[in-house]
């Protein structure tokens, strides 16, 4: 039975074995350049702000990234198996229409993802302006949007030179990251040795008692940041999680998919929460206050090497924000139509929505980064990787029948393309965590203290309740 109109583009097609090349290596080497980026970064100074140690922000993002790289190996060998990219793959637990769902959830986050990391970059533009101009062109906000002209203009200028390496295709993408990845890591070290000299080398600033400690700001309170915290830094990658298919497709084998990640991800995360740690907690000692911004922090030291810094920071925030939030929201678009939306017009509606969420309004605080943007879409992501990981180990023990995903009137038809047991699983494995983001972001003014709990474990909920949820249902099902 030859593929249907529907399900099938050249972009969605299996990865032929000719294409499937990358060592591990270059596995670890696309998770260096993904990981090593400003929003990363925010994640340790983050979690300095809301009152950690050093040590103790450290480990948080080291656990966190120790658990997600268990979703990361579990979801990754199918797309090495079968060569499927992500939206492929969740046809068979969603049906070969309802894997639209979550492939567009998926892809709304990534959304977001592409809309933080361009104002990261446009305030860079806007930083050096102002270093090069005495502070010319600071304004007042704009109505609305809160937002000076300036502002405006500069973000939308680094939108757009990303909209132009979209255009020019993937090939465009991986050559920019392969050649810029390098001054990122540049960067962070130069920020690392500044915070050195300037901090009175790194004994002051790794001992920085926690908030949380007998007579400290916080006293007592450290449980109720750390979950929602781990909760966060797992949500942090939960994205990739889902899509790590799209990358693993081309892996020469499990073997070095499973190195390549087990490497790439959870060490180069933990070194850049060191220089994080150290960097913010010099800030303290140097201006007198917490600065957990990078961009921020770098306009404040002033100088040629600030601005040079920033242009470093510009460049690397390019080349992640393409590699890491292009990929999955443009293969999750054209899942959708793919006669109609190709790739790069999948590339095309995550840059305008991009716009249309008006990131800078997420960066505001360290805790709405954090507890609203972080968790609140774990609780989405969550229930997902439970479903795909109960399908594809559980309930068909690592068998897929390719064609059959792209074809209707077969294995994955289920009812008129959508599988009703993984639906209901989503949304049970989702519910539990509703009422607590409601509250989070103000919608309630409050509720029982047992569901806002709930929340702070988000992912962990979801991913569980929907699997189990998911296996109940289908464990009685045929499957060949």
């Amino acid at each position: 039975m030859p593929h249907h109109s529907q399900l099938w583009n050249h972009d969605l097609a299996p990865t032929p074995e000719s294409q499937r090349t990358w060592t591990w290596v270059n596995i670890s080497a696309l998770w260096v350049g993904m990981a090593v980026c400003v929003p990363t970064y925010l994640l340790a100074s983050g979690l300095i702000a809301q009152g950690m140690s050093g040590w103790q922000a450290m480990a948080t993002v080291l656990l966190g990234n120790l658990i997600v790289l268990i979703p990361m190996l579990l979801i990754g060998h199918a797309g090495t198996r079968y060569g499927v990219p992500f939206p492929v793959l969740l046809r068979a637990s969603f049906g070969t229409i309802g894997a639209r769902l979550p492939g567009l959830l998926r892809g709304l986050v990534a959304c977001g993802w592409f809309g933080i990391q361009t104002w990261v970059g446009g305030f860079a533009m806007y930083q050096i302006l102002n270093a090069v101009s005495g502070q010319a062109f600071i304004g007042e906000p704009l109505p609305f949007i809160d937002i000076d002209t300036a502002q405006v203009v500069c973000f939308l200028v680094f939108w757009a030179v990303q909209v132009y390496f979209i255009a020019r295709g993937i090939e465009s993408i991986r050559w920019l990251e392969t050649f810029a990845a390098p001054f990122l890591i540049l960067a962070a070290l130069g920020l690392l040795a500044w915070a050195w000299v300037n901090g009175d080398g790194f004994g002051t600033m790794l001992n920085r008692p926690s908030e949380f400690i007998a007579g400290g700001a916080r006293e007592g309170q450290f449980w109720q940041v750390f979950w929602p915290s781990l909760t966060a830094m797992v949500g942090f990658w939960s994205t990739l999680s889902l899509n790590i298919p799209d990358f693993t497709r081309f892996a020469r084998s499990q073997k070095e998919q499973i190195i390549g990640q087990a490497v790439g991800l959870p060490i180069p995360m933990a070194l850049l929460a060191f220089v994080s740690v150290a960097v913010t907690s010099a800030t303290a000692v140097v201006f007198g206050e917490t600065i957990w911004d990078p961009v921020v922090l770098a306009g404040r030291m002033g100088g040629g090497a600030a601005i040079l810094g920033l242009v470093f920071l510009l460049l690397a925030t390019l080349t992640t924000n393409l590699a890491a939030n292009v990929v999955a929201p443009a293969n999750g678009f054209s899942n959708i139509a793919p006669r109609l939306i190709s790739f790069k017009m999948g590339g095309y509606i995550t840059a305008g929505l991009g716009i249309a969420i008006m990131p800078w309004k997420l960066l505001e605080t360290a805790g709405s980064y954090l507890f609203v943007w972080l968790v609140g879409y774990s609780s989405l992501l969550g229930p997902i990787a439970g479903i795909l990981i109960a399908d594809y180990f559980f309930i068909r023990r690592c068998r897929l029948n390719t064609p059959a995903l792209y074809q209707r009137d077969s294995d994955y038809e289920y009812r008129k393309g959508w599988n009703p047991y993984a639906i209901l699983a989503l949304i049970l494995g989702i519910a539990p965590s509703l009422v607590g983001f409601l509250t989070a972001i103000g919608v309630l003014d409050s509720a029982p203290g047992l569901l806002v709990r709930i929340y702070d474990y988000a992912w962990f909920v979801g991913a569980f309740t929907s699997g189990v949820f998911y296996y109940l249902f289908m464990r009685r099902q045929t499957i060949d």
